[in-house]
């Protein structure tokens, strides 16, 4: 069996647990980590939204034009496991990006609005 030495810096003395928020782990009072919480699940749920209706026109797409995983996979530029994975919805294999760069590649236009 192999011994495994680590770096002083890789050693940890004290671990402390969480409670469930990070902003209260990092110090913020809790009312000010309460509201910082609840902003970044806003984002996180917006993202997440984006990411769905991205895979969804996709799949539609597929449907509609009657293409099989291997024929999406080679217009997509992407493997068939990835559109597997894409039309069965694991989204958090994608990032929003590459769902951006797989509907263009649909024909779609695709449009960012940042207010």
């Amino acid at each position: 069996m192999k011994t495994v030495h680590l770096d002083d810096d890789q050693k940890s003395g004290h671990i402390t647990p969480a409670d469930g928020n990070v902003f209260a782990d990092l110090g913020f009072s809790p009312k000010q980590a309460k509201v910082m919480l609840k902003q970044a699940d806003a984002r996180i749920a917006k993202s997440q939204k984006l990411k769905k209706d991205a895979a969804i026109a996709i799949a539609q797409w597929m449907q509609s034009e009657k293409l099989t995983q291997v024929a999406a996979s080679e217009i997509l530029d992407v493997s068939r496991p990835r559109v597997s994975d894409l039309v069965n919805a694991k989204l958090n294999r994608f990032s929003l990006d590459t769902l951006v760069t797989m509907l263009l590649r649909t024909g779609k236009t695709v449009e960012l609005v940042v207010r």
